[in-house]
């Protein structure tokens, strides 16, 4: 029958005729099977995923290619809480950055501790700039209400007496930080190659957090603010062209009013606009470069291992920020700086005028050299000294082919035995007064 059937067929097609429908099978007829794909034996290796084939040609013949869109949230699978998944659906592209933070190792070894101390000058600068916000709220920087303003802070302000304490010190400590940071970066070699631009930036910031301790002397505008400035802003005056960077400084030819207003611009608006510019790269350089270990440790034997920056080595930093923090209420509660007495410019200079500690050793200097022409001599000896300082990268060969450099040891040592026997002379003599 089946053979019958398929005559007919053969021969309704050779007519041109469309085949006749088959037959429903005899009841009971076993049904026949589907084709189906061979399954693979057990343990064989899958069929590869054929590529995406080719779109086929428009009906113009024009090709268009596939166009390639980016997954609105490549990380939507991840385990996350209900909240956590709220920003990352939001902050997605944040994520790589964390995870190269959690890439990132800090070798461990016997002078590790020194690499807190950067985490914590950045600390501090977050305190000022949060206690300099609130400050702003309240003074007045003009030479009638600055002094009164600044009063009216310390005993009328709920707690102002103890944002502005906390201000003030929080400066000294940020300063103290960042020499600690400096040196001890300058002792481990870790300015060499190709961490040169990390020690560049680093020496512009302090340079810089300088610059904020000097413009926010005067801001108090009392007796010991106004001469300090006003012996401080003479010394350029030696200087070729120097007389006109005085008059640029102070407004005018004497330290004013006029003065107190320019050193506001430069303490609240300029210098905060460059330090900001200048750590933002510091900070994408130490991670790019990530963390170094003093010369010839790793060939000794003496890492003791490496650990996460991200989580582990924050959250020593956070201790660290936590302990500093402490210091800071401590320092400001018990030992207050005072308000002082308001400026008079027709007054004469109280005795005991000397600027703040981080310029002792250049004050005390410049009181030695009290021969003709010894204030340009030292002013081109902390010139001179200052690009010298700034090129050690460059200038210490023997730290970039990873051997030791001794002289430049001997060199940072000098240093520190400048800055601090001029500044204990000048604490020394001080103190009696």
């Amino acid at each position: 029958m089946e053979s019958e059937n398929m005559a007919e067929n053969n021969q309704n097609a050779a007519a041109g005729k469309a085949p006749a429908k088959p037959k429903p099978p005899a009841p009971g007829a076993a049904k026949p099977a589907a084709p189906a794909a061979a399954k693979p034996a057990a343990g064989a290796a899958k069929p590869a995923v054929p590529a995406a084939a080719k779109p086929a040609a428009s009906s113009a013949g024009v090709y268009k290619p596939p166009v390639d869109r980016p997954d609105s949230n490549p990380y939507g699978e991840n385990r996350v809480s209900a909240l956590g998944a709220w920003f990352q659906e939001r902050f997605y592209v944040l994520i790589p950055v964390i995870d190269y933070l959690k890439k990132k190792e800090v070798p461990q070894h016997r002078l590790s501790f020194w690499y807190y101390f950067g985490g914590l000058t950045l600390f501090f600068f977050i305190i000022q700039v949060l206690t300099g916000l609130l400050l702003l709220q309240y003074y007045k920087p003009t030479g009638a209400e600055a002094f009164s303003s600044f009063v009216f802070i310390q005993k009328e302000v709920p707690f102002g007496w103890l944002i502005r304490q906390v201000h003030a010190w929080s400066a000294n400590l940020m300063i103290g930080m960042a020499f600690i940071h400096m040196f001890s970066t300058f002792f481990m070699k870790s300015y060499r190659k190709p961490r040169e631009l990390m020690w560049v930036s680093g020496f512009v910031l302090l340079v810089l957090s300088l610059g904020f301790g000097f413009t926010g002397y005067l801001l108090p505008w009392n007796e010991l603010a106004f001469f300090a400035t006003q012996v401080g802003t003479e010394v350029p005056k030696v200087m070729p062209g120097g007389g006109l960077l005085v008059d640029i400084l102070r407004g005018g030819k004497d330290v004013s009013p006029e003065t107190l207003t320019r050193m506001f611009s430069l303490h609240v608006v300029l210098l905060p606009g460059l330090l900001l510019l200048m750590l933002s790269a510091h900070l994408m350089l130490v991670q790019v470069l990530g963390t170094s270990s003093p010369i010839g440790y790793k060939e000794a034997g003496l890492i003791k291992g490496y650990e996460k920056f991200f989580p582990t080595f924050l959250a020593k930093d956070a201790i660290g920020w936590m302990i500093g923090f402490a210091l800071l209420v401590y320092l400001a509660v018990m030992f207050p700086w005072e308000i002082g007495v308001q400026a008079d410019p027709l007054g004469s200079a109280p005795v005991g005028i000397k600027p703040e500690w981080y310029f002792w050793a250049q004050f005390q200097l410049l009181k030695d050299f009290t021969f003709e022409g010894g204030e340009l001599l030292a002013i081109v000896l902390f010139t001179v000294g200052a690009i010298l300082w700034i090129l050690v990268p460059f200038l210490d060969r023997q730290a970039s082919r990873e051997q030791r450099s001794p002289i430049f040891t001997i060199l940072g040592l000098l240093v520190i035995a400048f800055l601090v026997i001029n500044t204990y002379r000048v604490y020394a003599e001080y103190s009696q007064l």
